[in-house]
């Protein structure tokens, strides 16, 4: 993706080594799915002392990932939030020990993907009207080339990143009140069987 309009940054080797850290990915995916949040209540949500969420937070904002919502708080309270604009990881590193960051991450990937999927499978009968016909599960299987494909790809997330700027312009105290939703979109493109067994 790099180099195309919608691209998102892409993270270098330190912070996707930092990254790759279980409590730093749970304290991501908390402020994503709830919005800004302080150190002591997230260490509230984890089980974790104020100190370690803290830390956390310091390291997931030296690398980018979250920033300090300075518009929230009051005294020496603070809040963070997630950086707009969002992140891929890349090119598959060389250095073997970026290479097993960089598995931890898919491994976490797939792992958020199967319970974002599954939650919403329980949760969509129960969803209001709207927001039941707003979602869906979809699935393709198609036959093209590999610039067929990657001209798709590109394609498709130039329109995600429509509706991410989208999101990202939105003030959160004003759409606090609004009829907004977390909307999770999952777009996999994955050439299975591209690989030739071995003989």
């Amino acid at each position: 993706m790099a180099g195309k309009s919608f691209s998102a940054r892409t993270l270098d080797e330190n912070a996707l080594k930092s990254f790759a850290h279980p409590l730093r990915l749970r304290i991501y995916e908390l402020l994503d799915e709830h919005g800004p949040s302080t150190a002591t209540r997230l260490a509230a949500l984890l089980g974790q002392n104020t100190g370690a969420t803290s830390y956390h937070l310091r390291e997931l904002a030296r690398h980018g990932m979250i920033e300090v919502a300075p518009e929230m708080g009051r005294g020496k309270e603070k809040y963070w939030r997630i950086t707009p604009g969002g992140f891929s990881y890349g090119e598959r590193p060389g250095d073997p020990e970026t290479a097993s960051a960089m598995e931890l991450l898919l491994d976490d990937l797939v792992r958020q993907r199967g319970a974002e999927l599954a939650r919403w499978r329980q949760e969509m009968d129960t969803a209001p009207e709207e927001w039941a016909q707003a979602g869906a599960f979809g699935r393709r299987s198609l036959r093209l080339t590999a610039e067929e494909t990657e001209r798709m790809k590109d394609q498709v997330f130039e329109v995600l990143e429509r509706y991410r700027a989208l999101s990202d312009g939105r003030d959160p105290a004003a759409a606090e009140g609004a009829a907004t939703g977390h909307v999770v979109v999952h777009f996999d493109v994955l050439p299975v069987g591209t690989v030739a067994a071995p003989e």
